[in-house]
Formats: structure tokens, sequence, C-alpha cells
């Protein structure tokens, strides 16, 4: 079930992917090693006992994969107790066959608030830091996208993506174990790049855009999705200890400080496109992701806070051009 033969024969499409594509046999084998990964067998027999079944319609736009009455109750059932056997889904939601997957994030509200001002994706090909399960990764296939290249180190999430692999069948999509580290330097192969909810994470925000920038060709655009606080040019939020829970947050900052650090790693022309305030509504715990959510995270007696007393989760989208 875990095989990626055909999308490595897409890669030879792209000859500025072939030296990479040489490479990655070994990354894959790496990022998917059971001796540092023991939950790895017990995800392998999840995917082992999803049912065969075939969809008869197929929506990539919004993840919707086979109709509910083309099955029986008993294979949604087998269905639906295998995909829980890879519990925690984070971002989503997916409709399987009518199992509704009620992912952690709506992730398809992420995905409204950017598709429309983004450089079509059409016949592009695109790369997607951090992806997840690859939702978003789907969602940029159906918009068109030639080529999809996910990549996030959390063995479980590379899971989720043959989970849904194995109904979708499209060999142009692949979720791959590895972070951005991972890529060659300077690449610069990819049209478009999406980097969302990740560069709070990086101890360097820096290293971690001018990664991003040279993954895209020349004239590509960057999607730069993460945290902001509220404030001036120049203000950064350095939290100490944890935020919202969270103990890898390193720097979060104001919209126009996040403007000129895009112009200073490189890009031209940043142009925020959103500025969201995370809601309970968009971030929650489901029976498909039964752990504390963002309700746990805030502060009870205000919403407005973390629980640590730093202002909520506030998110902001750019869009810059690599020159």
């Amino acid at each position: 079930m875990i095989d990626y033969h055909a999308f490595l024969n897409h890669l030879s499409e792209h000859p500025e992917l072939a030296s990479w594509r040489q490479a990655l046999p070994q990354q894959i084998a790496d990022g998917l090693n059971e001796a540092r990964y023991g939950d790895l067998p017990r995800w392998k027999e999840a995917l082992a006992a999803l049912p065969d079944l075939s969809p008869n319609t197929t929506t990539l736009n919004t993840s919707r994969v086979g109709a509910a009455g083309s099955i029986s109750d008993a294979q949604r059932q087998q269905l639906q107790d295998a995909l829980k056997g890879l519990h925690p889904w984070r971002k989503g939601p997916y409709e399987l066959f009518g199992v509704h997957i009620d992912t952690e994030w709506r992730s398809d509200w992420k995905w409204d608030r950017l598709k429309d001002a983004i450089a079509p994706l059409d016949g592009r090909s695109v790369l997607d830091v951090g992806c997840g399960s690859g939702y978003h990764c789907w969602r940029m296939r159906g918009a068109g996208a030639n080529l999809v290249v996910g990549i996030d180190p959390t063995p479980l999430f590379v899971m989720q993506y043959f989970a849904l692999q194995k109904y979708l069948q499209d060999s142009r999509v692949a979720v791959l174990p590895m972070g951005i580290e991972h890529l060659p330097e300077k690449l610069q192969a990819f049209d478009t790049t999406f980097s969302m909810g990740i560069l709070y994470h990086r101890r360097s925000p820096f290293d971690h855009l001018i990664a991003l920038r040279d993954s895209l060709r020349a004239g590509g655009q960057l999607i730069l999705e993460t945290l902001v606080i509220e404030g001036k040019a120049g203000e950064v939020l350095v939290p100490e200890g944890r935020y919202s829970k969270m103990g890898n947050v390193w720097f979060i900052p104001t919209v126009t400080t996040l403007e000129a650090w895009l112009k200073k790693a490189g890009f031209k022309s940043p142009t925020l496109i959103d500025v969201s305030q995370t809601s309970t509504d968009e971030q929650r715990s489901t029976d498909w992701m039964t752990f504390h959510s963002l309700a746990e995270f805030l502060n009870p007696d205000d919403p407005s806070q973390t629980i640590e007393g730093y202002p909520a989760p506030r998110r902001a989208t750019f869009i810059a051009e690599k020159p």
C-alpha cells in the first residue's frame, strides 16, 4: 500500500527534480523507519484493514470520495473502524463513501480564504511544506495543479495520506515523510510553494523563508500563512515557555514585520490577502481528534488571550513572488 513508484516516475517529467528523485527512495525509507517510529506497524495494520472499494464519484474540490449509497453498511463500518485506527486526524475534513472524517481543523476554511487570491494552479508544480495528511494537496490538485508534492515529517500523516490514496489513486499527488531541511539546496523547481502554519515553529524564521524562496523557480509564487500579533513595524512576540500550550513556538511577528521579513528574504511584492482570528469553530476536538484543542488552550475567563496570557491565535496569509 505504501508505494511511491508511480509518483517517482512523474518526477522524471521535471528535469529540475531529477537529482532529488535519485535521493528520494532513501529519504522515504529513513522517514518511515519502524525502528525509529514504533507506532508504524499499528498504523500499517489500520491501512491493511481498509476495505477494497471503488469510488463512483470523486470531487477533489470538496474532498469527497465515493457516494454513501454505493457501499453496504458493513463496508462503511469497516472503513470507519480502519480510518479511526489512524487517530488523530488533524487537517480536513474528508468524506469517504459517507464516512465523514470531522478533523480538528476546518482546513477548508483556510483554503477558501486564499484560493481566489493566488495565481491559478492550472498545470503548475506545487510544493506544500508541513502538509499534514495532505488535505490542501488534494485541493491543489483539484484546482488543476499538474504535480503536488507535500512534505511532512510526521509518519502518521503519511499513513493518513495513503489511506486516502487507496481510493483516490492519483499518483500526481504525494506526501513525503520529511521536512523542508531535506530538500536539495537551491532546488528552484516549483511554480508555487505553500507554507501554512509552519513559520512560528521554526527557530530561524529567515532560514525558513530563504529555504522557501530557494524551492521556487524564478517568478514562482509563495503562499505563507502564520500566526501574527497586532502591533507596529518591527514588533515580534517571543513567548516565554509555551504559547497556546505549544512548546515549539518561537517568533510571532506583526503583519508589517512579516512583510518586512519577506522583503529581506528576497521576495518581491509581498501582499497581505487575509487576517483571521482563529475560532473554536475552526479548531476543535471531535470524534476524530479527541485530545484537547483550541478551547482548552485559551484563557477560560478571557478568550482573547491564551491560557498563558498572550494574545489568542490570529493568522495572516501573504502571497509573494520570487524575482
